[in-house]
């Protein structure tokens, strides 16, 4: 092979995308780390409603420099003057609880990239509010998209993509098994750490408990797949402690609940063609993603040890801002997004 010497270009470098961060709880603080670390985007705003950090340097409460930032209390103050940004969104899982900001951002003309799970997908459950959403991005001229590592990625996007290189898909299997102890005790609380199992069911009864977003990424995953589903069963049930586990952010005693698991299975006219398993539990053994897909040739990807939840997730939203500040106007789904960055 001839050796030559290398090229040079003169093409100006691409400019960073703005992102504002909304929500500065524990995803928002990482998805606003993720953002100062990247090369593709410039972190120009933080939004959040907390009297605790309102009017407090960004880098004070990140503990990592973030230039001159403020926390400012209102999203139109911070996108003032910020032509083709971002909000990258972190404040709540259910549609209907954040769908108030994700409008008042469409009418900023800010395209949204939102950790909220049901975004995901929101016609499985709200399809008349995506609908709105979705007129609303398109008047707008901006571009929507929920997203994070699950719902949107391991057991949806992953899986999909790994469907490209089959023939016609017969069934999918994706497991996601969560050591909860890796992750912040608020989320071991969520799972239902340390709780009897009448506490469990009341609380999975008063939907306070539980991991938001496995049906929509079932719904994802067969889209993506080529797969026809026309009902999706979930189910929920606790993971017992067989003896005391510590190691994590408090002891969950033997006979405890130490965690949870869900299921979804995507169903064709009552046969089974997606199955998706989700394990967060205290000393869940052994942790990782496990995607199987039937068809021809057959596919088994294994992650051991399991794509790492927080810090994954500021990653693909920041990851995201671009792709999604270049889509076209309207309500997204990971699937319409380019596979690289």
């Amino acid at each position: 092979m001839r050796k030559g010497s290398a090229r040079t270009t003169s093409a100006a470098e691409p400019a960073r995308v703005p992102v504002i961060v909304m929500g500065l709880g524990f995803i928002g603080q990482e998805v606003a780390r993720a953002a100062l670390r990247s090369e593709e985007v410039e972190l120009v705003g933080a939004v959040d409603k907390s009297p605790k950090l309102l009017g407090r340097p960004l880098s004070e409460v990140l503990g990592v420099p973030a230039g001159k930032l403020l926390v400012q209390a209102q999203l139109a103050e911070a996108a003032k003057g910020r032509k083709g940004a971002v909000l990258l969104h972190a404040t709540g899982s259910k549609l209907t609880q954040v769908s108030k900001e994700l409008f008042e951002a469409c009418e900023l003309k800010l395209s949204i990239v939102s950790s909220c799970e049901e975004l995901s997908f929101p016609w499985f459950r709200h399809p008349e509010l995506a609908d709105q959403l979705d007129a609303a991005a398109k008047k707008n001229q901006v571009s929507l998209l929920g997203t994070g590592v699950n719902p949107g990625f391991v057991l949806d996007r992953l899986v999909a993509t790994a469907a490209q290189v089959c023939g016609p898909v017969r069934r999918i299997q994706a497991t996601r098994i969560v050591d909860a102890r890796t992750r912040r005790e608020a989320l071991q609380r969520k799972v239902g750490a340390g709780l009897t199992e009448e506490e469990f069911f009341k609380l999975v009864e008063a939907e306070q408990l539980g991991h938001v977003g496995l049906p929509e990424s079932a719904a994802l995953c067969a889209l993506g797949a080529g797969l026809d589903c026309d009902d999706f069963e979930e189910e929920i049930a606790p993971v017992i402690a067989e003896e005391d586990i510590t190691g994590g952010a408090f002891k969950v005693k033997k006979g405890q609940v130490a965690g949870i698991h869900q299921s979804v299975s995507g169903l064709s006219d009552g046969q089974e063609r997606v199955r998706l398993e989700l394990t967060i539990a205290v000393g869940a053994e052994p942790a990782g993603d496990t995607i199987e897909i039937d068809a021809d040739p057959k596919v088994h990807l294994t992650v051991n040890g399991g794509v790492a939840g927080d810090q994954a997730t500021a990653n693909v939203m920041v990851n995201a801002a671009p792709r999604v500040q270049a889509a076209e106007a309207g309500l997204l789904t990971v699937l319409e997004l380019p596979a690289g960055r």
